[in-house]
């Protein structure tokens, strides 16, 4: 049975390279590449606030995601198959629960490299996915 293995993807330089690690390291996986659009940034945009502004706001995320998708699945050269999605929530926590959901094997994040109070303050989102995960992380930085 071929593992299926889980790579968070955003537009971060970490993302992309969990992106590389995992396709190097399990060139015979499926990989399944996840995006997560985080309402709690809507927010933080004009026009957010109001009910066709959060509309625009959600269908643009979602066009940027599905670019972002389509993209990092263009740039891998593997021999198992490639899938993406696109989930809504909070990043941890929508990974965790789409691999819980989807029969994931393995999940690969980047880690955005905070330390000491910024980590602390920020969060990580790789820290709460190893925290909470049901199935094995690898953190890649």
């Amino acid at each position: 049975m071929t593992d299926r293995i889980l790579i968070g993807v955003d537009d971060s330089e970490q993302a992309r390279d969990a992106l590389t690690f995992a396709a190097d390291e399990w060139r015979d996986a499926d990989l399944v590449l996840v995006t997560v659009i985080d309402p709690s940034e809507a927010g933080h945009t004009p026009g957010a606030g109001i009910p066709s502004g959060a509309e625009q706001w959600y269908e643009r995320r979602k066009s940027d995601a599905e670019e972002l998708l389509a993209g990092s699945a263009d740039s891998l050269d593997i021999a198992g198959t490639v899938e993406t999605a696109t989930t809504v929530g909070k990043p941890a926590a929508a990974i965790v629960e789409y691999a819980a959901d989807h029969d994931i094997d393995h999940i690969v994040v980047g880690s955005h490299g905070r330390s000491g109070i910024s980590r602390i303050v920020l969060g990580s989102v790789a820290e709460a996915v190893v925290r909470n995960s049901p199935v094995p992380v690898t953190v890649v930085r």
